[in-house]
C-alpha cells in the first residue's frame, strides 16, 4: 500500500546570491525559512529539484546558545556544514525578521555544531570550522596534478583540508595558472578528488574581469565574459572543482576558502588579511573576504543579496 503524499504548505522561501554585493555573480542558494514538518526524503527531494549546489532549510535550535538551526542539502544528500549556505542562510534569517540572541553576533547550529558570525556593516562573516590538513602522498598528488593537466613544477605547495567537507588544495604558480585549467573531470571522479586550487596574481590588477591584454585575451579566450569591475585588488584567485559530488566547477566556495587561509596564511604564503576572488571562469565575480583576527581566528566574510523573494508549496 502507497503511502499517501503530505499536503503541501505555503513557507517562506528565499533565493540568496552569496558572496557577492550585485545579483547574478555569485553563488546561488535556495533557503526555506521554515522547513519544520518536512523529512529527509522531502528536503532532498526539493533540493534536487533546485538543482542549486545547496538548498537549505531553517528551523528552530535544540542547542539553546543557537539562534537558529539549518539543514544543508546538495541534491545528493545532507552535507554537516558549507561555507555559501552559512552566510546565505543567515543572511535570509536576518531579512526574514530573526533577531539574534546577542548584538552583533549570530550563532548558527549546523551538523558540524555551532558556528558564530559577526556582523561587518551589510557583510556576513563565519568563523571557519576547525580544520584538519595532511601532506598528500607524492602518488596521489601526482594524479591529481595529472587529472588537472598540471606539471610538477606549477605546483608550489599541497594540502589535504579537512573542515566537514573535504578538499584536495593545491597553491600554483600563479593566477594566470588557475585560470587556465581544463580538468579531466571524468579523472578526478574516478580519484574521488574536490580539488581546490588557488594562485597569487603576478601583478595586482584591479580589472582581473575584463580589459586583460591580448596575450591573456588569447590564452584565455573561451572564458565567459564578466561584466562587472568592481575596482577590487585581488590577492588570491581561486577555482573548485568537485566532479565527485556532481559539481563540475563550483562558482564561490566557503569551505574550500576557510581551508585554503588555515593553510596558506599559517605556512607564510598570504597575509592575515586578503581578499580572494572566484567564479570567473564561470561568468561570476565572487569575493570572499579573509582575516584572521587576534586570538588567531579565520573570518570569512561575504556579502549576500536576495534575489527571489517569496513562497513556496512544499
Amino acid at each position: 500500500m502507497k503511502t499517501p503524499l503530505r499536503q503541501a504548505q505555503d513557507r517562506l522561501f528565499k533565493q540568496v546570491d552569496v558572496f557577492t554585493a550585485h545579483p547574478y555573480f555569485g553563488n546561488p542558494l535556495a533557503v526555506v525559512i521554515d522547513g519544520s514538518e518536512l523529512d529527509d526524503a522531502a528536503m532532498l527531494r526539493f533540493a534536487q529539484w533546485t538543482n542549486l549546489s545547496e538548498t537549505t532549510f531553517l528551523l528552530p535550535p535544540t542547542d539553546p546558545a543557537a539562534d537558529y538551526r539549518v539543514r544543508i542539502f546538495t541534491p545528493g544528500g545532507e552535507l554537516p556544514f558549507a561555507g555559501h549556505p552559512t552566510i546565505g542562510s543567515c543572511h535570509a534569517w536576518l531579512q526574514a525578521g530573526g533577531k539574534p540572541k546577542a548584538p552583533g553576533q549570530v550563532v548558527q547550529q549546523c551538523g558540524a555544531g555551532l558556528v558564530p558570525l559577526r556582523r561587518e556593516g551589510t557583510r556576513l562573516a563565519f568563523a571557519a570550522p576547525p580544520l584538519k590538513r595532511s601532506a598528500p602522498s607524492p602518488a596521489l598528488l601526482a594524479k591529481v596534478a595529472g587529472a588537472l593537466g598540471l606539471k610538477a613544477q606549477q605546483v608550489i605547495a599541497a594540502q589535504v583540508l579537512d573542515n566537514g567537507p573535504v578538499w584536495f588544495g593545491l597553491l600554483l604558480e600563479d593566477a594566470d595558472a588557475v585560470l587556465a585549467l581544463t580538468p579531466d573531470h571524468r579523472a578526478l571522479k574516478e580519484l574521488g578528488v574536490k580539488a581546490g586550487v588557488a594562485g597569487v596574481p603576478s601583478v595586482h590588477d584591479t580589472s582581473l574581469l575584463i580589459g586583460r591584454s591580448n596575450r591573456e585575451a588569447r590564452a584565455f579566450g573561451n572564458r565567459p565574459a564578466v561584466p562587472l569591475d568592481d575596482g577590487a585588488k585581488i590577492d588570491l584567485e581561486v577555482r573548485a572543482f568537485a566532479e565527485p559530488i556532481g559539481v563540475q566547477e563550483d562558482p564561490v566556495t566557503g569551505s574550500l576558502n576557510a581551508g585554503l587561509a588555515e593553510w596558506l596564511i599559517a605556512d607564510g604564503h598570504m597575509p592575515a588579511r586578503y581578499l580572494a576572488a572566484q567564479g570567473q571562469c564561470l561568468g561570476r565575480a565572487g569575493r570572499v573576504h579573509i582575516e584572521r583576527d587576534a586570538e588567531g581566528r579565520i573570518w570569512v566574510g561575504g556579502d549576500a543579496v536576495t534575489c527571489v523573494d517569496g513562497r513556496v508549496a512544499l
